[in-house]
């Protein structure tokens, strides 16, 4: 191998890297958690830890008869995004023996 064939390979094999550095980076920024399998990609919103109503929590107690958990829109307003990849199996209707 060359001088000059190795350092493409090398800059080559640094360019995945550098984009997965890259997504990880716009996904924090972005406040959002990435989830990958073989049927999807899925980006889910997080709470921002610098929200001045909940301060990272996503939310705050309602008390009341039921007491519930009031979501913070700083992540319940913002959509959750999915990317179908492959389709779910569908599962059988019979037993398998």
């Amino acid at each position: 191998m060359t001088g000059r064939s190795l350092r493409a390979a090398l800059l080559l094999a640094a360019v995945p890297a550098a984009a997965a550095g890259a997504v990880t980076l716009a996904l924090r920024a972005g406040h959002r958690r990435l989830h990958a399998d073989r049927h999807r990609i899925e980006l889910t919103p997080l709470p921002r830890r610098s929200c001045p109503d909940c301060w990272g929590d996503g939310g705050w107690w309602v008390d009341g008869a039921n007491p519930e958990m009031e979501a913070c829109g700083c992540w319940a307003n913002r959509p959750t995004l999915r990317i179908p990849l492959l389709p779910v199996p569908a599962w059988p209707d019979e037993p398998p023996f």
